[in-house]
């Protein structure tokens, strides 16, 4: 079995993320909305990578990356909207379909939750996710999430919420 690895993503990752996003860009666009084309550059790439640092830096959002046991990059997850008053954060996760099927999307979700933890102290975190991505929804019921109740105006074909409470962080003794 290969050993995946979680990092965070870092400025130099732009060639590596460039080269991860565009192998498997009509993957993702099959299961989720399209990026704007501009993105599929070294610049857009570049651009995107500093404004999820820049919001890291603001303890908004803290961006991962996946790789493979060469380096490779093989998916990305990130913690979003981070509210440290309300102790929530969004979850969020994407894997190279070469990738799917390897435990690499538990294992970055576990990655998530234990940062969520020790690193933000969150009580919960949230995730959405489209009814027909059986595989997502898989791996939060794995990690513990649970789906909401739908709403009875919820539209059919909208994102589903799903939430994990973590327990409170112990405090040093």
């Amino acid at each position: 079995m290969q050993s995946f690895s979680v990092r965070e993503l870092s400025s130099g990752d732009t060639d590596a993320l460039l080269a991860f996003e565009a192998h498997n860009r009509e993957w993702f666009e099959s299961q989720i909305d399209a990026r704007d084309p501009a993105f599929y550059t070294s610049a857009g790439v570049a651009e995107h990578i500093e404004r999820y640092l820049s919001d890291f830096a603001s303890g908004i959002w803290h961006p991962f990356v996946i790789q493979d046991p060469t380096g490779r990059i093989v998916g990305r997850a990130n913690l979003k909207a981070i509210d440290s008053a309300q102790g929530l954060a969004e979850v969020g996760y994407r894997v190279g379909q070469e990738a799917c099927g390897k435990g690499v999307a538990t294992l970055a979700l576990k990655h998530l939750i234990q940062q969520a933890r020790s690193r933000w102290a969150l009580t919960a975190l949230v995730a959405y996710v489209y009814p027909d991505n059986i595989g997502s929804q898989k791996v939060l019921d794995r990690c513990g999430f649970v789906p909401e109740p739908r709403w009875e105006a919820q539209q059919i074909g909208t994102e589903r919420r799903f939430v994990l409470t973590l327990s409170a962080p112990q405090s040093a003794r």
